[in-house]
């Protein structure tokens, strides 16, 4: 039988390289690797189902299938996954120097719907007592996805042709959330400064306190494919776990270093004390809190129609993890 031909669209990570140099071949697929950026792979696939499988915002997802419309089925698989701390950034004359006195102020946010938003409102929520109603929203694009939000919820669309960091850098507004370090902070606009000065700290007690990693992105397949083959979830679940694990492999030979860090080891050796062994992980167990955390704020936040439980966002199939290094070879 000639193996299926199947194209996922994801981004130029290291854990899924192996995938994309073909050193790792998921069973029975042929793969054609298109390597794009996040916000171009979810507009594509959700706007025109472009691609067989690709990977996906975790909150847009979580809407679609809250819904009852998903045309997508995720598996536990996380391509990229940020602490958030270090992404608030505010304009100094605006007398804020805690979480706190975000109340009454005027945020901006690229995307309200947006999966680094869904947890940063979160997290001003749960540990600092800041409500999404206690601020007046800008948002920077048109969201990718519509959905009506609380009637409490105060949101503009900032007008066209705008950055959000100029508007920080300028003062019309107080502070904004991002998923990226705003323009006018990297050329080292004086204003312009971090809500959280030592945010590594800060992610790290927070990590230590809530068993939260955030995660943004998880990938998706076709739920016409999976219907018709369901083997291909399985597959392309363990090769993108086995490539992780090849990275890791080439990553923990430090002494002669694959990415270009002075103290890499080291660097491994602490997210290793405080995250696990596997300190970037697949599957449930190890990130069921962080889960369980992105699906009480989308609904909480009105993005999602009801609170889902996290069976309802993964193939069922992959929803235990694979023991990789037992069994019989074949």
């Amino acid at each position: 039988m000639t193996n299926l031909r199947l194209t996922l669209a994801c981004g130029p990570y290291d854990r899924t390289q192996a995938l994309r140099d073909g050193t790792i071949r998921p069973e029975g697929i042929d793969l054609n690797y298109l390597t794009l950026q996040p916000a171009e792979i979810f507009w594509r696939m959700l706007q025109f189902k472009e691609f067989d499988a690709s990977e996906m915002s975790l909150s847009n997802y979580t809407t679609l299938v809250s819904g009852g419309r998903s045309p997508f089925v995720a598996i536990p698989v996380f391509p990229s996954r940020v602490f958030r701390h270090g992404y608030f950034f505010i304009h100094a004359g605006k007398r804020i120097n805690t979480p706190a006195d975000l109340k009454g102020k005027r945020g901006g946010v690229p995307e309200y719907s947006m999966t680094a938003a869904v947890y940063m409102r979160g997290l001003l929520q749960h540990e600092y007592g800041v409500k999404p109603s206690d601020v007046e929203w800008v948002q920077g694009r048109a969201p990718r996805l519509r959905h009506a939000l609380p009637s409490d919820v105060r949101l503009t669309q900032a007008p066209a042709g705008t950055e959000l960091g100029d508007l920080l850098e300028r003062g019309e507004i107080d502070f904004m959330m991002t998923a990226n370090n705003p323009i006018s902070f990297r050329r080292g606009a004086p204003n312009v400064r971090r809500l959280f000065p030592d945010y590594r700290a800060a992610e790290q007690d927070y990590y230590r306190r809530t068993n939260i990693y955030p995660i943004m992105h998880t990938v998706v397949i076709r739920r016409d494919i999976v219907e018709r083959d369901p083997w291909v979830a399985m597959s392309l679940y363990k090769a993108l776990c086995v490539a992780k694990e090849h990275c890791y492999r080439l990553l923990l030979e430090t002494g002669s270093p694959k990415a270009s860090f002075a103290w890499l080891q080291p660097m491994i050796e602490e997210e290793q004390a405080i995250i696990g062994a596997d300190w970037y992980p697949y599957g449930i167990e190890q990130n069921r809190a962080s889960i369980e955390a992105l699906l009480q704020y989308t609904h909480e936040q009105g993005l999602s129609e009801r609170r889902l439980k996290i069976e309802e966002l993964f193939v069922p199939s992959t929803m235990r993890d694979i023991p990789l290094s037992e069994g019989q070879l074949v």
